[in-house]
C-alpha cells in the first residue's frame, strides 16, 4: 500500500514533550498505524474494526 500521500494524525493526548505517541491515517477502509517517532519505519495495517478490538483491548489491560 503506498502511504506516500497519507495524511497522518496524532493523538490529541499525545503531549509536546517527546512523549510515546502514535499516529494514524486513514486510507481507504484501512487504518495505519506508526510511531511518531520513527515516521519512516514500519507501519501497521488494520481495518478499522481491527482497530477498535485493539483499543477495547487495551483499555482492558
Amino acid at each position: 500500500m503506498d502511504l506516500s500521500t497519507a495524511q497522518w494524525r496524532k493523538s490529541s493526548r499525545s503531549s509536546s514533550n517527546g512523549g510515546d505517541c502514535v499516529e494514524l491515517a486513514r486510507i481507504d477502509n484501512t487504518v495505519a498505524v506508526r510511531d511518531s517517532k520513527d515516521p519512516d519505519g514500519p507501519k501497521l495495517l488494520l481495518t478499522p474494526r481491527a482497530l477498535r478490538h485493539l483499543g477495547e483491548a487495551l483499555k482492558d489491560a
